[in-house]
């Protein structure tokens, strides 16, 4: 089977707290002006090195580094790895949006992308408009785009909008349509982000279903996300970068257990020493993250024992308002837990989402009662947001930990229990007669 996708060597830097200044439309014209055939071909080499802009500063960071692999026609392929791994920076090159400062990639075949809500829409367009046009990217004729136009219109369910401008689109309807665009208008090779998590699971259910179809059409797919169950279901084999770099390429169970096990998270703790690098922005910087069970920091707190969950973070704007949030997930990507310090959803009263912070270092702890979780692995997504408004922060798999059985709960039915969880619940017998 010949490959559609082969990368070798390929990196990326980037300088921290500078942009590479953007090409103008003009200067892009021109160039496939200067060579068409280059920059028009399906089998494409566009993907060269551009370090003209790059000046030697110890500033800068590797997004992607020494990254290499090759993907055959009809693979199905899992792209997998924390927040900040490089997997949409691989992904924008892939797609032609972002050029590599070293290595080469080399495509053959037309790409579909969905890495953000709206990726490749005119706002100013309409939903009818931006599927003609979406399709006169892909190289498809306007009879070939009518014939799939009715089809891709019923997936977004959007029939009454499709003749109003997306820029008047609610989220939902804007991911649907893209979505829909990409899937139906046969790309060789569709590559789809993270941004099923717009749509809700109804959408979402339908789109892996979409997905499973294209794949079994004999369409090459690279599919990001962090619910490993899809992943599992739906890949032939998986990557995973870890900082940049393939850390695993391979079987998919082996691959998601090699993600949930990040050797960083061995201790119980992830912490960030500069808020120039942690994870976050302007507004607010992660400094920690750690697992503690019975006043030590661990990784395998037992499930006898509260669990408790200590964030540090920077909170760099004045009088700001501040709302934490964490997801507490299964091996399998099941969603066990969600919680927030609000009065509402906490057994104890915290102030400060309802107060101005000021500026400064805080903590705030969320405790996972004891015997709720069952036995095996975990993993924490964090949200920070802007009091009730917006979110600022949202990091998958920020932290990982191994619950298990204390000695004292190993007298009888030891091991995984059947289910997500295994509360210890009230139960009594008494004889009636």
């Amino acid at each position: 089977m010949n490959s559609i996708i082969s990368v070798e060597n390929l990196g990326k830097k980037y300088r921290i707290g500078t942009r590479a200044p953007y090409k103008t439309l003009r200067e892009t014209l021109m160039n496939a002006l200067a060579s068409p055939a280059r920059f028009f071909s399906r089998n494409s080499s566009l993907l060269t090195p551009n370090t003209s802009n790059l000046k030697p500063d110890t500033d800068t960071f590797w997004a992607l580094k020494d990254v290499s692999f090759e993907v055959k026609e009809g693979e199905v392929v899992g792209i997998i790895g924390r927040n900040g791994a490089g997997k949409t920076t691989l992904l924008k090159i892939l797609s032609r949006i972002t050029e590599p400062t070293e290595g080469e990639v080399r495509i053959s075949g037309r790409v579909a992308s969905l890495l953000e809500v709206g990726t490749g829409f005119h706002p100013e367009l309409t939903g009818r408009e931006n599927i003609y046009l979406n399709g006169a990217i892909l190289g498809m004729s306007r009879q070939e785009i009518k014939s799939k136009f009715d089809e891709i219109v019923a997936f977004a369910e959007i029939e009454k909008f499709i003749d109003t401008p997306v820029k008047r689109y609610s989220s939902g309807m804007y991911v649907r349509l893209a979505f829909a665009v990409a899937a139906h208008l046969e790309p060789e090779i569709l590559v789809v982000d993270e941004v099923l998590a717009v749509g809700d699971a109804q959408f979402q259910k339908k789109c892996l279903g979409k997905m499973e179809d294209v794949a079994k059409g004999g369409r090459t797919v690279l599919f990001v996300s962090h619910n490993m169950l899809a992943v599992k279901n739906l890949c032939s084999r998986a990557i995973v970068l870890r900082q940049g770099q393939i850390a695993f390429s391979g079987n998919v169970s082996e691959a998601v257990d090699s993600y949930l096990h990040d050797k960083s998270h061995d201790t119980g703790e992830v912490f960030w020493d500069n808020t120039e690098t942690a994870p976050g922005n302007n507004q607010v910087r992660l400094k920690a993250i750690r697992i503690v069970s019975n006043g030590v920091i661990t990784a395998k707190p037992p499930l006898n024992k509260d669990i408790e969950v200590q964030i540090d973070y920077w909170n760099l704007e004045e009088n700001s308002s501040r709302l934490l949030s964490i997801h507490v997930f299964n091996s399998m990507g099941v969603l066990l837990i969600t919680t927030a310090n609000l009065k509402s959803t906490s057994l104890t009263y915290d102030s400060y989402p309802y107060d101005k912070y000021p500026v400064g270092l805080f903590r705030t702890t969320c405790i996972i009662p004891k015997l709720l979780l069952n036995n095996g692995m975990h993993y924490i997504k964090l949200w920070i947001n802007n009091g009730m408004a917006s979110n600022i922060m949202a990091l998958d798999n920020v932290i990982s930990f191994d619950a298990q059985e204390s000695e004292e709960m190993r007298t009888e039915f030891t091991g995984e229990w059947l289910g997500a969880i295994r509360p210890l619940l009230a139960w009594n017998t008494k004889q009636l007669e």
